[in-house]
């Protein structure tokens, strides 16, 4: 009993941790710094007499020790945000010294890196302690000591100019938090490297043990990639070697993915586990061959010291992510059990390892790793220990797959809102090939002079990956659906539970624990609960947060309708990193119509990977014949006026170009804008893309009647060659949107449009401050949210003199302002 109370001590721990990370704001020192005596004095003058005393005493202890998690959490949290880039400071060259903290990563825009300053030279400068730099080519061509660019490497210091702004992401529903992920990692601004004749290399190497782990890690990776060079998959071994996941292709993550094996590509458990036991075999069979080593230290206890040596020096070499943690940690309490002669149950174990994750790394619980890390473990634990009986090693290793694939349903339906329905074939083949060949060959590769064996791990990597392709290609490799309701998930979990009570798992899984089957029936909500809907008539806006570029989502009860893609950044681009998440998840299976507004990268960027991710019924666009998205399909047009259509009760109108535009020659791409208009019962929407001065004249000219609008995109994001006087207060909007980058080089939106939609009594939004803006027409009325206020954390940045509410505008009301 004592056990089990001092396990569920660790869970009431971890929950606490995982509590704070669900708030909105950060509770003070004074709110959370009377928690620790409260529970010493508990543990102290509270000696109740009954069973029922000490059980009701037990639950107090419980929910003080979630408090301490909680409390725990909130402080670490407070120290790593008191290390902040002063406002001020923002975009503004600051001289610093530092260091290269990590493995400099090239792509076609520079070199990206993260930077340990140690000094700041500017005077008064505020700066954090680490940041993330880019040295842009541009940029890298001006350095003093040499006319190409310089070569960076990890452990060197370095005087450099840089100009910094504090972490910012994009903020979308079901998006990557950016933020939260720089927190966690500390990197507590970004920024890039600032032309100046002072950009200077200081010394060679800074003698620090972080430094020296990141300058192996360089080594190991430059060492493969000279003798891999021309090889496809090297960038795989690249990262089982080093943890380095940027080196894989997004061609074959895409693979991985559809056949659940992309956790084999992190340093797993399996991975650290392997390596730990491999080195324990080896050195307890070379120890016992010794007497004089054996009379002073038991083969076994040096085996598992040296096992344990191993493990943690793969997980630094990987970069100690959260899988790697947990497998370290479960083998430390193993090793100090054994060196204690003393034995600790498996599930006392995982629980020990819990416990330092989180106390390490309170953010740990927030990150999918963890979830399907710990996860899985215990999957495991649950269908193996204090089962009666043996099985054959085929059979049980079939019950473990099994298990697993079923038991993390829950968990990747709640993160990636998808399936791989071939995950238990392909990892069948994959883990043994991963584990078992092509891990230790390269490990062996990295300590032995012997290259082949590279060659040897490639080859059979190759083997593999040509059967994933093949698995990855089945028709219905993957389930996809909408992003079940949190009720649903921890429903499906008991569920999962039951299912996997004592019994056999394949054929018989029936007998055994009766009524398993009710496990089926708990987790069917998570796939018959379906989202809510637009109604006849209604319609739903969504403007994502795609930074400095646009993509709006536009549905009706039955139809979907998408207007530009976002920009294109480097090997990603909005529509496979924010765009096709956000319609997966928001149950959207088709668009009906995809609208590239013009050639602009920041609009059509991300066209290729919509037009690759989901079916399009109809492409509507101001591109040129040649362009790639027009090449891709063959359902395409020219956007032009006087095209219409209605959905629903709701009506769409093309207002420019004309017919007679495309004609002309020497026209730029912001004078033929596709602009369209969205009209219901509720209220209407106009969105001009980049229109300028002259084209909003020509549509002021013909279209006078059609241009009121209740919501207003702002014409190419605020810029002053847009938003005429003549123009602002014709379309007379109750709400204007800014689609924004945050603190863009543009310097949009200016400050001179912002006033003049200010001064009509506009409702101002931004995208770079209010996140992804929700709009719903419907009940007569105009509701308007934004994803920074609705799902706000203590760790967003905060924008002084902007707190935008949810608020909602009558049809009536905006009649009369009419």
């Amino acid at each position: 009993m004592d056990k089990l109370f001092w396990q569920l001590n660790i869970l009431a721990f971890v929950a606490g941790a995982c509590l704070l990370q669900q708030q909105a704001d950060l509770p003070g020192v004074n709110q959370i710094g009377w928690v620790l005596p409260a529970i010493l004095l508990l543990r102290l003058l509270w000696r109740p007499q009954s069973k029922i005393g000490n059980a009701i005493k037990r639950v107090v202890i419980l929910i003080f020790i979630g408090m301490i998690g909680f409390t725990w959490a909130a402080a670490v949290a407070h120290w790593r945000l008191s290390d902040r880039l002063a406002e001020n400071w923002e975009r503004r060259d600051i001289q610093v010294i530092g260091v290269i903290a990590s493995v400099p990563s090239q792509n076609e825009y520079g070199t990206r890196f993260y930077f340990d300053i140690e000094k700041t030279i500017t005077e008064n400068a505020v700066v954090p302690k680490r940041v993330a730099l880019t040295w842009y080519k541009e940029a890298q061509s001006h350095d003093v000591q040499s006319s190409k660019k310089p070569v960076l490497q990890a452990g060197e210091r370095w005087q450099l100019t840089v100009r910094l702004k504090q972490p910012h992401g994009s903020a979308n529903p079901h998006g990557f938090d950016y933020e939260v992920w720089a927190l966690e990692r500390n990197i507590r601004a970004t920024g890039y490297i600032r032309k100046s004749n002072e950009n200077k290399r200081l010394d060679d190497m800074v003698p620090k043990p972080r430094y020296w782990v990141e300058k192996i890690r360089e080594k190991i990776q430059q060492e493969q990639s000279r003798y891999l060079a021309d090889q496809a998959y090297a960038g795989i071994l690249n990262t089982l070697a080093t943890g380095d996941q940027h080196r894989i292709p997004r061609e074959q993550w895409q693979v991985l993915i559809r056949t659940g094996t992309s956790h084999l590509m992190a340093i797993s458990g399996l991975h650290i586990t392997m390596v730990s036991s491999l080195i324990f075999g080896l050195v307890y069979w070379l120890w016992r061959w010794s007497s004089y080593l054996t009379l002073r230290i038991s083969a076994r206890r040096a085996a598992v010291l040296a096992g344990l040596i191993a493990a943690f020096g793969y997980a630094l070499i990987s970069g100690f992510a959260i899988p790697a943690q947990r497998a370290f940690c479960m083998l430390a309490v193993m090793a100090i059990a054994i060196w204690r002669g003393r034995q600790n149950s498996t599930t006392g174990i995982l629980m020990w390892a819990l416990f330092w994750v989180v106390l390490l790394d309170p953010w740990a619980t927030i990150s999918p790793g963890f979830w399907l890390s710990f996860g899985a473990v215990a999957i495991i634990m649950l269908i193996t220990v204090g089962r009666i009986g043996k099985f054959h090693w085929l059979k049980g290793w079939v019950r473990i797959q099994w298990a697993i694939t079923l038991g993390l349903i829950p968990v990747l339906l709640a993160l990636f809102q998808q399936i791989s329905l071939v995950s238990p074939i392909a990892n069948a083949i994959a883990i043994p090939v991963i584990s078992l060949v092509v891990v230790p060959l390269t490990l062996l590769a990295i300590i032995l002079p012997f290259e082949f064996l590279l060659f040897l791990a490639h080859d059979a990597l190759m083997i593999l990956m040509i059967l994933l392709n093949y698995i990855s290609d089945f028709p219905q490799a993957v389930w996809l659906q909408h992003s079940p309701p949190f009720w649903t998930i921890a429903v499906a979990a008991i569920g999962v539970i039951w299912l996997l009570l004592p019994g056999s798992i394949g054929l018989g899984w029936l007998r055994g624990f009766p009524a398993r089957w009710l496990g089926f029936i708990a987790m069917s909500p998570m796939f018959l609960v379906q989202l809510p809907e637009p109604k006849a008539g209604e319609l739903w806006l969504t403007v994502l947060d795609v930074g400095q570029g646009l993509a709006v989502v536009a549905r009706t009860e039955q139809h979907a309708l998408l207007f530009d893609t976002g920009p294109r950044l480097g090997e990603t681009d909005s529509g496979r990193r924010i765009i096709i998440p956000f319609l997966y998840s928001e149950g959207i299976r088709r668009l009906d119509v995809l609208m590239v507004s013009h050639a602009d990268s920041d609009h059509s960027g991300g066209a290729l990977s919509v037009l690759a991710g989901i079916p399009v019924k109809k492409v509507y666009s101001s591109l040129d014949p040649d362009h790639p998205v027009r090449q891709y399909t063959s359902s395409n047009d020219l956007c032009h006026a006087t095209q219409t259509w209605n959905w629903d009760g709701v009506q769409f109108e093309v207002l420019h170009p004309l017919k007679q535009d495309y004609l002309e020659l020497k026209r730029g791409n912001n004078r033929n804008n596709c602009v369209l208009k969205i009209t219901t019962a509720h209220g209407s929407v106009l969105l001009p893309a980049d229109i300028e001065s002259k084209d909003e004249q020509a549509i002021l000219a013909r279209s006078f009647e059609d241009l009121t609008a209740t919501v207003l995109i702002a014409p190419h994001h605020g810029s002053l060659t847009s938003s005429t006087d003549a123009f602002v207060k014709t379309v007379n909007p109750a709400v204007t949107i800014f689609t924004v980058g945050y603190l863009n080089r543009y310097g949009h939106p200016n400050n001179a449009i912002t006033q003049r939609y200010h001064r009509l009594g506009s409702k101002l939004m931004r995208s770079d401050q209010d996140g992804a803006i929700m709009l719903r027409f419907a009940d007569q009325q105009l509701v308007i949210d934004n994803w920074r206020r609705s799902n706000r954390r203590y760790w967003h940045q905060r924008f002084a003199g902007h707190v935008m509410p949810r608020y909602q505008i009558s049809v009536d009301a905006v009649k009369m302002q009419y």
